[in-house]
C-alpha cells in the first residue's frame, strides 16, 4: 500500500474462544490487528498451496528435464 491508498477496513462480527479473547485483552493484543494478522497469513498460505496444486505438473516436468538434460544456463555458472 502507499501513502496515497490506506487501507481500508470493513467491520465484522467473530466467534472467538472467549478465554482467549479475555487473555489477549489482559495482554493488550489488539483483536482486529491479530484476527488481520492470522487471516493474512492464512490467505498466504491457501494461495501458496493453489499455486503449487496448479502448477505441480509443470515443476514436474521442468525437474524432469533438469535432471535428463542438466541446468539450462549451466555452462555461464560462475560457481
Amino acid at each position: 500500500m502507499t501513502a496515497e491508498s490506506p487501507i481500508r477496513r470493513r467491520p465484522t462480527n467473530l466467534s472467538l474462544e472467549e478465554n482467549l479473547v479475555a487473555e489477549a485483552r489482559r495482554l493488550g493484543i489488539s483483536l482486529s490487528r491479530a484476527a488481520e494478522a492470522g487471516l493474512r497469513r492464512a490467505v498466504a498460505e491457501e494461495a501458496a498451496r493453489r499455486w503449487q496444486a496448479d502448477n505441480a505438473e509443470g515443476i514436474r516436468q521442468m525437474n524432469a528435464y533438469v535432471v535428463e538434460h542438466g541446468l539450462p544456463l549451466a555452462k555461464y555458472r560462475l560457481f
